[in-house]
């Protein structure tokens, strides 16, 4: 998992990198699938409960799970979400991150960027061997809502490693010692999402794409995390 997380985190970042205007999200997704095969990994989320494509990329009002298209075009200002699973021998990590094309429409969107990286870590931060899950939702609502963002509810972090989804599930918010008991050994995936507005999110007619009910812009985070005596080794990191 451990190799399996760096490459995810050096194909994120290529992405990141090559982000402007002009390029289709699918542009995104193929620049993904052929820098994964140079690593030597395999796409998980291809064909993942008929999924169509290697990447999730969502965009401003798409929480998870878009669907990379040719006609899909960004634009100076958008915020853009790339949620990306990568299997390597057997075992599977999970991460997503949040960038925006070219330059900030505004501080506030850059906030909710930020805010919800921040919420993610400070989820991290509570993760040691008999954490309950209670306290990592805790955690990242607490700096969720101190800034005055929306907590989505109906999607949650989840354990990850033989399967892309396993148990149990991370709720993104929840209060402290509540919850199933975390042991040393366990690997999760915690991933906030986080709107300017509300929590209401709705299924776009593709059956895929999950989008806010009122409009407003997302913003979405992701880690998969070893959980150790102490704490937490990140392992979707270079």
């Amino acid at each position: 998992m451990r190799e399996s997380g760096a490459m995810l985190a050096t194909v994120l970042d290529r992405l990141k990198s090559q982000l402007q205007a002009g390029i289709s999200t699918k542009d995104i997704a193929n620049l993904a699938r052929q820098e994964l095969g140079k690593l030597g990994g395999t796409p998980s989320f291809l064909g993942y409960q008929g999924f169509p494509d290697v990447i999730c990329i969502s965009v401003n009002d798409e929480v998870v799970h878009g669907i990379p298209r040719a006609d899909k075009i960004l634009h100076d200002g958008d915020l853009v979400g790339l949620d990306f699973g990568v299997t390597y021998r057997g075992m599977i990590t999970d991460s997503a991150i949040t960038a925006v094309t070219g330059g900030w429409r505004n501080q506030r969107e850059r906030q909710l960027v930020s805010i919800t990286e921040e919420a993610m870590l400070a989820g991290i931060q509570e993760v040691h061997d008999r954490v309950r899950a209670g306290d990592i939702g805790a955690a990242i609502e607490k700096v969720l809502t101190h800034h005055r963002l929306g907590v989505v509810r109906d999607l949650v972090g989840h354990g990850v490693g033989h399967e892309l989804h396993e148990d149990p599930n991370i709720p993104n918010y929840g209060r402290a010692n509540t919850g199933p008991w975390l042991q040393a050994g366990m690997t999760i995936a915690i991933e906030p999402m986080a709107t300017l507005g509300g929590d209401g999110v709705y299924i776009a007619d593709d059956d895929w794409t999950i989008l806010t009910r009122d409009g407003a812009r997302a913003a979405h985070f992701e880690h998969t995390v070893l959980i150790t005596v102490d704490s937490a080794e990140i392992l979707t990191q270079v």
